[in-house]
């Protein structure tokens, strides 16, 4: 089964696009890291998969759990 699953996401700020159609997977028992520069987009991403921020578009899944229809 697949820990998370994001498909497609992308998050809007006003003028500025901090994710663009992102899409990743991440089986149970893997490690993911985020790297990247500041303003990268890995807090938002973080965020979003929390459920503190919302997303503009895109399908995120967290243990099978599509938290649109399943939250």
């Amino acid at each position: 089964m697949k820990a998370i699953e994001i498909n497609n996401l992308t998050k809007d700020f006003k003028d500025v696009k901090a994710l663009d159609n992102i899409s990743l997977s991440v089986e149970e028992g893997e490690f993911l890291t985020l790297l990247g520069e500041n303003g990268a987009g890995k807090s938002t991403l973080i965020k979003i998969i929390c459920g503190i921020l919302k997303k503009t578009e895109g399908e995120i899944k967290v243990l099978g759990l599509n938290a649109d229809k399943d939250g």
